[in-house]
């Protein structure tokens, strides 16, 4: 079981990695709107790729699954800084990195997480989800800059009863610099 407080701190800190990883582009816009609380034979219907990765725990476990196509809007955008690298491989570590942004909120309240590398699936797999029997299973649509449309499924299995609040109070990202003294 998910508490209703937990399950809405779960789709907070996806929100807010979503915001921050998503975009290659400090100045993009990135929406996200809630697109289901349903079955997932509904979810992201005109997708045709996945992008999978894991975050267990002991007492649950979470998949992100992130929605695409391979169409021009898509690649050019995140391939633009990459030209020489396939847009498969470029994409797969961006949603890595927006997986690791959860995984480093969610270690403020669960101290023994792992988390998978991405892989890449048919989107034809979704409807298969409701089989995980999941706690909380929701689908945003993502935009970045009104252009790019990807989508967002949060799909977590309880093990445990789960509690908590997450405060994911936007603070300034300093990773990568130097500090001087």
């Amino acid at each position: 079981m998910i508490s209703a407080q937990a399950k809405e701190s779960f789709e907070r800190i996806l929100q807010k990695a979503a915001q921050t990883r998503l975009t290659v582009t400090p100045g993009d816009t990135c929406s996200i709107a809630v697109q289901g609380r349903h079955g997932a034979g509904a979810l992201a219907a005109d997708a045709t790729s996945v992008v999978v990765l894991t975050i267990s725990s002991i007492s649950f476990r979470l998949l992100l699954i992130l929605h695409f196509n391979e169409d021009t809007a898509t690649v050019e955008y995140f391939t633009k800084d990459s030209a020489e690298r396939p847009f498969r491989e470029v994409f797969q570590e961006i949603c890595n990195l927006c997986c690791g942004a959860i995984n480093q909120e969610l270690l403020r309240y669960f101290p023994d997480l792992g988390m998978s590398t991405p892989y890449m699936l048919s989107a034809r797999c979704l409807p298969h989800l409701e089989g995980l029997k999941p706690a909380l299973l929701e689908t945003w649509a993502v935009t970045i800059n009104d252009s790019v449309g990807l989508a967002a499924t949060l799909c977590v299995c309880a093990h445990a009863p789960i509690d908590f609040t997450a405060d994911v109070s936007v603070a300034e990202d300093t990773s990568g610099e130097l500090e001087l003294f």
